[in-house]
């Protein structure tokens, strides 16, 4: 197998996706992105500090490369003479097994595409779930999510989580505030052993997104039509509302009763320091247990409000789904106003 080949040919395609996505960012999200892509292109350490005319020259470059290649087909994928699709991500890590190589390609937020490939450090079988866990990344693109599910197999990307935690830990160093990230961090010793701190926080973490994209595979088989309806709601708020509901589902239905019946206290803070804006807005309540358990240390309070939380998002999941059934074309205003009427 050509394997700078095949590296080339995934890192294109991922050039090719960003090239079509980037604009969905906002100009501040945007510029941090890029200025960590850029860190993990030139493998620098996370202590050093990026040069602004070194990453000015590279982001012409790439931006000047996206638009050369915005309206290329995304490639094939050769492995051993075979032409695979490169959304055939199942079929593409049959043929790599041997090569101790693992391969992502699948739809994110706003339909996406993400491609990766990357070091197998570990493949694992849960129950009837694949779990492949990966090191080191040879190609990405611009977003690397850290975990992702494609049907009963789950992608665990430890170099994408140990990055993002980087990204938290530091962003938390420009005010240092009170808040569910400095719990986290206290978990650990990052003031005086960075590296070591990192690695402990991801291999911990690791362990709590299996959990969570296990939850999503199993919230899943009870919402037949989910993709189709998510294909025909993308670019609306009733996007991003549809898939903060199902993530309130999956962990109210998996994630955080283990994370609570383990008495993970370190990946409880980090789940709750990393809740997204719409995520919280519609669940105010499971936010308000998560300071009662801060002040009182009584974590039934927090598993209370979970049990009593998953038939709700599980009805409001089913619900929109209803709604796309009946209109397709124009559910996203419905939807977006059941969601606003059902905040918990």
């Amino acid at each position: 197998m050509d394997t700078k080949q095949l590296i080339d040919t995934v890192q294109m395609n991922c050039h090719i996706s960003d090239a079509r996505h980037a604009g969905n960012y906002t100009l501040c999200v945007y510029l941090l992105k890029m200025r960590e892509f850029f860190r993990w292109e030139q493998r620098l350490p996370f202590g050093n500090k990026l040069s602004t005319d070194d990453i000015g020259s590279w982001l012409t470059a790439r931006e000047a490369l996206w638009n050369e290649v915005e309206d290329h087909d995304y490639h094939t994928i050769s492995i051993d003479g075979q032409q695979l699709d490169p959304f055939e991500s199942e079929q593409i890590n049959t043929t790599l097994a041997e090569h101790e190589l693992v391969y992502s390609g699948g739809l994110g937020v706003k339909n996406k595409p993400h491609f990766f490939i990357a070091e197998l450090d570990n493949k694992a079988t849960m129950k009837e779930y694949n779990i492949y866990i990966s090191g080191r990344e040879f190609a990405r693109d611009l977003t690397s999510p850290p975990a992702m599910s494609h049907g009963r197999n789950i992608y665990i990307r430890r170099e994408s989580f140990r990055r993002m935690i980087w990204e938290h830990t530091d962003q938390w160093r420009w005010n240092k505030a009170e808040n569910a990230m400095a719990r986290a961090i206290r978990c650990y010793d990052f003031d005086t052993d960075l590296e070591g701190s990192l690695d402990a926080m991801t291999d911990n973490e690791l362990d709590a997104a299996v959990l969570h994209e296990i939850g999503e595979i199993q919230a899943g088989e009870s919402l037949e039509g989910w993709h189709q309806m998510m294909d025909d709601i993308s670019f609306t708020k009733a996007e991003i509302m549809a898939r903060a509901v199902r993530d309130h589902f999956a962990d109210t239905l998996h994630t955080l009763p283990t994370l609570i019946a383990d008495d993970n206290h370190a990946s409880i803070h980090f789940y709750f320091a990393n809740l997204t804006n719409m995520r919280k807005h519609l669940f105010p309540s499971l936010m308000q247990a998560y300071h009662d358990w801060c002040e009182h240390q009584d974590i039934d309070i927090i598993a209370s409000k979970v049990d009593s939380a998953l038939g709700h998002w599980k009805q409001l999941s089913q619900q929109m789904l209803a709604l796309h059934q009946m209109d397709a074309q124009t559910c996203s205003v419905r939807i977006e106003a059941l969601v606003d009427d059902n905040h918990l």
